[in-house]
């Protein structure tokens, strides 16, 4: 989805010195959650390079182990710049950092954030400052300005009224926990509309945003470097761990793979990009990202998914056939991650691969066995009653549909979704690992499943489907209403008695083709 966009009280006052004030800082922090178990936590800065960002030459490095960012007075920035994490958005998170400013300024991290281009970024900012007034609120950059104040809890109703819930403690005193020119550790926990800000163990503000057409569920996370006076701040230790998206959303990640044939054929991206934006559309409980280059460089993308798509080449170079990748995704749909594979990613080798698509999805191409011909679907049936048939009547598309698939034995558990008789000729092509076998040939007539639905025994569901080798099939409405259906489903998500429509342009079918010649 590229929509961009409270807990016990504790007074601070009586507090006696640092030291007191610091202990009742880390009893907050326990009490609210700021120093949580660290399980999970991801490095998203390695340390040594700025591998994953980037930023406006000039104003950001690494020295030591740490991001700095610095204007001087022969360097000034005209506007406030960021270095933005390019591997990945944020939605539901917890995040780690380490921050020192040693001038006085005002920085920040943004979250959930848009990009608005040349390294200028709107949206929630966890803010500190090197002054004595701004550090923990949260902040709406190119937005609303301040949300929440130190101290402070705020609720924000749909029509944008303002109402402060019991106050956390006093800005003053909390201002006592941040130490001067001097490391501190910040932690940001963005739970829904529920967004806490921890400086040293304690809660510094709480916003809970459900304004409409304003709060945001997902977006660009980007460290700021704030125009004005010449300041220098520096990040170090940044980590990051998704959690499971609240108030009844499901996270779908779209994997596509890289190009690998013609013009208007194995679209992958373009394709992918396509039915995020129809989701987009029609589906606003579901938040949606998508990789390209055939797997995530974000290390956390699968985290909190609720299903995974894979649109990508497939056989022996299917993107999961890589590094330890095949236990990694077992390891999701055996916690009940939904799996859909479209076109070629239904292919996996028999040997490795084949087992846990059989367990996935409950069926694949497999070779000598499925055959993969060019031709036009005749005496189309769809599964009556099943959730992805809902608004999708039988419809014609001539595509490279593959048929005869390998299906998991007992069938308990599949639903045939798509089916249609191929014509005779299909089965009349010479033998070979995809084209044609003597089981093929001898099931003329034979009605076969070009999509398929599995629920599996011990929870999460998958889905096949092997058409979609032409691009320009997406503007046929059912088909795409078929996909939008079953990738809701696949997350496990209700689809509604009409299912997902939404319709695309000849602009939509166009935009983010590979490059001619790839």
């Amino acid at each position: 989805m590229r929509s961009i966009r409270r807990s016990p009280s504790v007074s601070a006052a009586g507090c006696r010195g640092l030291s007191t004030c610091l202990a009742l800082g880390l009893a907050v922090g326990l009490a609210t959650g700021g120093l949580a178990d660290d399980a999970g936590m991801v490095p998203i800065f390695d340390g040594k390079t700025l591998s994953g960002w980037e930023g406006k030459p000039g104003f950001w490095r690494v020295e030591e182990g740490t991001i700095v960012g610095e204007t001087t007075p022969d360097n000034q920035t005209k506007g406030n710049t960021f270095l933005i994490w390019r591997q990945g958005l944020v939605d539901d998170f917890e995040m780690e950092f380490d921050y020192r400013i040693t001038t006085p300024g005002n920085s920040g991290v943004q979250y959930r954030s848009k990009d608005l281009g040349d390294f200028v970024v709107g949206g929630y900012q966890a803010d500190f400052e090197g002054g004595p007034t701004f550090s923990g609120i949260c902040y709406e950059e190119r937005g609303r300005g301040i949300l929440c104040q130190r101290g402070e809890r705020t609720t924000i109703a749909a029509d944008g009224k303002k109402t402060p819930g019991e106050r956390i403690g006093e800005s003053a005193k909390f201002q006592e926990l941040i130490k001067a020119r001097d490391w501190n550790a910040y932690r940001i926990v963005a739970k829904g509309p529920r967004l806490q800000h921890f400086i040293n163990g304690q809660l510094m503000s709480e916003t809970v945003d459900e304004q409409e057409g304003k709060r945001a569920v997902q977006g660009m996370l980007a460290l700021q470097l704030h125009a004005g006076p010449p300041m220098k701040v520096e990040f170090k230790h940044l980590r990051l761990k998704r959690t499971k998206l609240a108030d009844g959303h499901k996270k779908l990640v779209l994997v596509a793979g890289r190009p690998s044939h013609g013009p208007g054929q194995h679209e992958f991206r373009a394709g992918c990009l396509l039915l995020e934006k129809c989701l987009d559309q029609c589906c606003p409980r579901l938040v949606t990202e998508v990789y390209d280059g055939g797997w995530p460089a974000d290390p956390t993308a699968f985290d909190n998914a609720d299903a995974v798509f894979f649109f990508a080449d497939g056989g022996g170079g299917h993107p999961v056939l890589q590094s330890n990748r095949l236990a990694q995704i077992d390891a999701l749909a055996k916690r009940g991650v939904g799996i859909a594979c479209l076109h070629y990613a239904v292919e996996v080798p028999k040997e490795k691969g084949g087992p846990q698509f059989l367990d996935w999805l409950g069926g694949y191409f497999e070779t000598h066995w499925s055959v993969n011909p060019h031709w036009q679907l005749a005496k189309t049936q769809l599964a009556a009653g099943h959730p992805i048939t809902r608004g999708v009547e039988p419809f014609v598309t001539n595509d490279e549909w593959y048929y005869h698939m390998r299906f998991r034995e007992p069938a308990e558990g599949l639903t045939m979704i798509l089916t249609a008789v191929p014509p005779d000729a299909t089965r009349e092509r010479p033998d070979g690992p995809h084209s044609n076998n003597p089981t093929v040939r001898a099931d003329k007539g034979s009605r076969e499943a070009l999509a398929w639905a599995y629920e599996r025994p011990e929870g999460g569901r998958g889905f096949g489907c092997t058409g979609a080798h032409f691009h320009a099939n997406w503007s046929n409405d059912d088909f795409r209403t078929l996909m939008l259906n079953a990738l809701v489903w696949t997350a496990g998500l209700e689809v509604p008695s009409g299912g997902f429509a939404a319709g695309v342009t000849e602009t939509d079918l166009t935009a983010n083709l590979d490059p001619k010649g790839k």
